[in-house]
């Protein structure tokens, strides 16, 4: 596609997991957004820099363009079109829209005081601030446990393979719980997976405990590679987490509100699982940089 010379975009991060922002809001800019666009903006020596895309439109002008994604927005106003770093689609990313939702309250798109929904490809997805502590809250909607599979890595001393739970937070994570998270490697290439179970690829997250629903983790994003941090990720790990500790079970969450601190190398997040089956996400979002960019 053709795009314009110069066009608008902002930087933000949710834990050090960071985001290119283009405010699009009737979808005349990007027009389908796509894929090169996209790899140039993340490229961290040749352009912008950022673990990934996120589009900032309004549902109904999404229409225009994407009308399978703007169908799944409902009646949210807004919605995050969100692209890996390679340039491919991805349903969701926790992070990304904490990152949204800071970015919309700072202009002043939405009212924070009260709760707002941005819709997403993963479905409406509800959003509350703390004005004192400058946290977003997402309500990430359902988290379901479902089987075990293998991942492994390479390294020079050869393979390691790990049981992973395979946990669908509206996009796909296997997440498995190793000795020390030096043992995940590099992350400089994908962890293997099963196609079978993960035909669109896979989310890995490697989890050590710290504490009493206390874990720390690392990730390897599809289309994306290691990041500092990953909000569906934090999900899946401690809906992992709290299955393996008895707190809940694939076909039963748990039967009170069950609250994990995850680390990630980027800072912390807390994940509340809830009797409902849904997950509470709660953590920092801040924009950082602002400008105009021909890339």
């Amino acid at each position: 596609m053709t795009g314009p010379t110069e066009y608008p975009f902002l930087k933000g991060h949710g834990t050090e997991n960071d985001f290119v922002l283009l405010p699009d809001h009737d979808a005349s800019v990007h027009g389908a957004l796509d894929p090169q666009r996209v790899a140039r903006l993340c490229d961290r020596r040749a352009g912008l820099g950022a673990d990934g895309v996120i589009r900032v439109v309004r549902t109904a002008a999404l229409a225009a363009v994407d009308p399978d994604a703007a169908a799944l927005g409902g009646d949210a106003e807004w919605f995050m079109d969100y692209r890996n770093a390679d340039g491919s689609v991805s349903e969701m990313c926790g992070n990304g829209l904490r990152v949204l939702a800071r970015h919309l309250a700072d202009e002043g798109l939405v009212d924070p005081s009260a709760p707002v929904v941005i819709g997403t490809r993963a479905g409406v997805k509800d959003v509350s601030y703390d004005a004192g502590s400058g946290t977003v809250t997402l309500g990430m909607g359902p988290t379901t446990v479902l089987g075990e599979s293998e991942v492994g890595v390479g390294s020079a001393t050869g393979e390691q393979w790990w049981t992973a739970t395979h946990v669908d937070v509206g996009n796909p994570h296997a997440v498995a719980f190793v000795a020390s998270l030096d043992d995940a490697g590099p992350l400089t290439e994908a962890p293997r997976h099963d196609a079978s179970v993960y035909p669109h690829g896979v989310n890995v997250e490697f989890v050590v405990d710290r504490g009493v629903r206390h874990v720390a983790m690392r990730v390897h994003e599809r289309g994306s590679g290691e990041t500092r941090s990953c909000g569906t990720g934090a999900c899946a790990v401690m809906a992992a987490a709290a299955v393996r500790d008895g707190l809940g079970a694939a076909d039963a969450p748990p039967a009170e509100p069950v609250t994990y601190r995850v680390d990630v190398p980027g800072g912390e997040l807390a994940v509340t699982w809830c009797p409902d089956g849904t997950t509470l996400l709660t953590g920092p979002a801040v924009v950082v940089a602002r400008g105009t960019t021909a890339l």
